[in-house]
């Protein structure tokens, strides 16, 4: 059975002059749990833009954090000794699990725009202690298969054939799909899964061709289930989208702390993060006098 469109709403973009950060969010965020509550496992995605001072020192715990680079670059360091870049076309997958304090700031040394995608993706209830870990992928190690006007980038799960190398523990399929005018392919999505497609430049047709919806820049799509989805360019301009879906974990969901950056499954054990954050415990070690290089800088 083909997937259809069953929800969809228009991302706005929001402005964080305190980070220096522009945000559309496709799911989560202000509209938290009402559009999330559907796309189990997902937490929240969004579209950035970064500039100075970034987003500085701030904990996470409980969950996936995948950042994707659609452009510029994304400087990342953590209370772990992790240090990195993330470059145009990029990605970076963080396992949080049982605690990090993290750093990311714009990469750029020119006046690029630092732009991207970051996903969250929530981990069940096991897995979210376990040690953190980064999965890094520079562009040219992200399979990007073409066929008949259709082109993907697969950063998580596979399409056309290809494959990524992400281990993801929740089960996740996270596409970038390029479409030429008058492409079309069904992408197979398994049956259970939730999902969404967010576009971002141009207009595609989604679904079989007498429940199609189109989707405009910047709206966020969330599909029915199925086995898969129809996905079509009509116009006359190359369209540009990430489809995005994930096995449901169906436990109880509990998101707090600074910016929601805790993602448990009781109100005790966002509770208890806090503590850990603030004590220096349970995968915060060092958390309480550790300071991003920015921020040793900036405190000068």
């Amino acid at each position: 059975m083909s997937r259809t469109i069953a929800n969809s709403h228009q991302a706005e973009l929001q402005v964080f002059e305190r980070y220096g950060t522009k945000a559309r969010y496709a799911i989560g965020y202000s509209d938290w749990p009402e559009m999330a509550a559907g796309l189990d496992p997902f937490i929240m995605m969004n579209e950035f833009e970064i500039t100075k001072p970034g987003v500085t020192d701030h904990p996470h715990r409980g969950y996936d954090h995948a950042t994707y680079m659609l452009s510029g670059a994304d400087s990342n360091e953590d209370s772990k000794g992790y240090k990195n870049r993330v470059e145009s076309g990029g990605l970076q997958w963080l396992t949080a699990g049982k605690g990090v304090v993290h750093c990311e700031v714009p990469g750029s040394d020119d006046d690029t725009k630092d732009h991207g995608l970051q996903l969250w993706i929530n981990l069940k209830r096991a897995d979210k202690m376990v040690e953190p870990a980064y999965q890094e992928l520079l562009s040219k190690d992200i399979p990007k298969p073409s066929k008949d006007g259709v082109t993907v980038a697969v950063l998580a799960g596979e399409s056309l054939g290809e494959k990524s190398q992400v281990y993801t523990r929740t089960p996740t399929m996270f596409l970038d799909f390029t479409l030429e005018p008058g492409a079309k392919y069904t992408q197979a999505v398994p049956k259970g899964w939730n999902g969404f497609v967010y576009v971002m430049s141009g207009n595609v047709h989604l679904g079989p061709e007498d429940k199609q919806t189109v989707g405009k820049p910047h709206d966020s799509l969330i599909m029915s289930d199925g086995d898969g989805l129809a996905l079509e360019n009509k116009g006359p301009e190359k369209v540009q989208f990430v489809l995005v879906a994930g096995e449901p974990i169906n436990e109880p969901v509990c998101r707090g702390g600074p910016a929601g950056h805790f993602v448990m499954n009781t109100e005790e054990e966002v509770r208890a993060a806090l503590e850990d954050w603030k004590s220096g415990k349970n995968g915060f070690e060092n958390a309480p006098t550790w300071k991003s290089s920015v921020v040793a800088e900036l405190q000068k």
